[in-house]
């Protein structure tokens, strides 16, 4: 394995397309917006350039890391000669299948088709493509660099030759994998968007400020970000989605909080757009 594309040129995809670079895998990003690759690419160069000022390092890994980049509009030619493809668009099951269809008929018969999704289904997805055997999900953490875990599920037809390819992959990119049967939000995600659904009641119901409980939770349970930070990391949009679709196949519990809800409808929708429940807009 050494080609990988990677669809969505957004913080999950770049960051999936830096961490696959940086390993040594020659790397093609691709985005329907020029813009949005742009962006992309300029995002990359200042992390290669500060991890390099700061270390982590070496200047040849980081000249490396940005020649094994290439940055595509076509999407014919950015999956032309990909092993592996990562899916790394907007939580929603009608843009995935349509694009996977879409790689289904580009792709060699050999790719594998990944989804870096938090919750949807991957057999739903593969079902759609001549070649559910060679689809799984392949879930990611942001920031993907640092990141420790890839979530792998595996969808009802998805081979096991296809999950011991992405576990080996998972290991070259640096990463820890857990294997995970297919249940709506898998592991991390049932468990994350319930902490922050939970820290967005207890903001609307006044039971203390957005800092005091995500300090409470940083220091009295031990974790590294705060509930309330984390849904402004991953995007409050993502995480509403998210709760969505756990609210309508599991139940009750997942109905999203009407603040988180208040939020999104605002356009506060967390670093991404500058604002959430904190503001970056002079940062």
């Amino acid at each position: 394995m050494q080609n990988i594309t990677v669809i969505g040129a957004g913080i999950m995809g770049g960051g999936i397309a830096y961490t696959s670079a940086l390993n040594n895998f020659r790397v093609v990003l691709h985005d329907i917006s020029e813009d949005r690759l742009e962006k992309s690419k300029s995002e990359i160069e200042r992390l290669a350039n500060n991890s390099e000022k700061r270390g982590f390092i070496t200047i040849e890994q980081k000249h490396h890391l940005l020649e094994n980049i290439r940055f595509e509009i076509s999407l014919e030619k950015a999956v032309a000669q990909a092993q592996l493809v990562i899916e790394a668009i907007i939580e929603k099951m009608n843009l995935k299948i349509e694009l996977f269809k879409k790689l289904d008929s580009l792709c060699s018969d050999e790719t594998i088709l990944a989804t870096n999704t938090s919750s949807l289904s991957p057999t739903e997805i593969g079902s759609q493509t001549s070649r559910p055997e060679k689809v799984a999900a392949m879930h990611f953490f942001n920031p993907v660099h640092k990141m420790k875990l890839v979530e792998i599920i595996r969808g009802l037809e998805t081979s096991d030759e296809t999950i011991e390819i992405i576990k080996t992959v998972s290991e070259q990119l640096g990463k820890e994998s857990v294997e995970v049967n297919e249940f709506p939000g898998f592991v991390t995600s049932r468990m994350n968007v319930l902490i922050g659904n939970e820290a967005m009641n207890m903001l609307m119901e006044g039971v203390a400020s957005a800092e005091d409980i995500d300090k409470a939770i940083k220091l009295g349970l031990n974790h590294p970000m705060g509930p309330l930070e984390m849904g402004d990391l991953v995007g409050l949009d993502t995480r509403l989605s998210t709760l969505e679709y756990l609210h309508k196949t599991l139940g009750e519990k997942y109905r999203p909080s009407p603040l988180l809800v208040k939020y999104v409808k605002a356009g506060r929708l967390g670093r991404k757009s500058g604002r959430g429940i904190y503001d970056y807009q002079g940062e």
